[in-house]
C-alpha cells in the first residue's frame, strides 16, 4: 500500500464514520459520504500529527494549536481542559484518541527505531 493511501484512508474512514459514530449501526451497506459526513476531532488532530512530523514541529504545541483553531470539534472533556490551559501538560487521558490519530506515524516512518526517535 502506498504511504499516502494510509493517511488518506484514515481521514476518509473518520469522515465516513462521522455521521454513524453514536448510531450503533451494525450493517455494512450504507452510503459512504452524505451531506451529514464531516471531518471530526480525529481528522483535525491526525493532520496536526502529520504536520508536526513533516515540518519537524513539536507535537504538543502543534496539536494544541490545531485543536484551538478548531475548538468546536467533538473533543473529550479532559482534552478540552488541556486545550484551555495556557501551559498544557500531559494528563491522564483515556487513550482512545491517540489510537485514532497515530496513522501519520505509520505513514512517515518505516521501522521501530525511527518511530522511537
Amino acid at each position: 500500500m502506498d504511504r499516502e493511501m494510509l493517511l488518506m484512508g484514515a481521514l476518509a474512514g473518520d469522515i465516513i464514520g462521522s455521521r454513524l459514530e453514536y448510531s450503533g449501526l451494525k450493517q455494512t451497506d450504507f452510503d459512504l459520504f452524505t451531506s451529514e459526513s464531516s471531518f471530526t476531532d480525529d481528522s483535525i488532530l491526525t493532520m496536526a500529527v502529520a504536520d508536526a512530523i513533516l515540518n519537524g514541529l513539536p507535537y504538543q504545541k502543534t496539536i494544541w494549536d490545531y485543536a484551538n483553531q478548531h475548538p468546536h470539534a467533538d473533543y473529550g472533556g479532559l482534552f478540552r481542559e488541556w486545550m484551555a490551559s495556557p501551559n498544557p501538560q500531559p494528563y491522564h487521558s483515556f487513550g482512545n484518541g491517540s489510537a485514532m490519530r497515530v496513522s501519520p506515524v505509520g505513514w512517515a516512518f518505516n521501522d521501530l527505531d525511527d518511530v522511537l526517535i
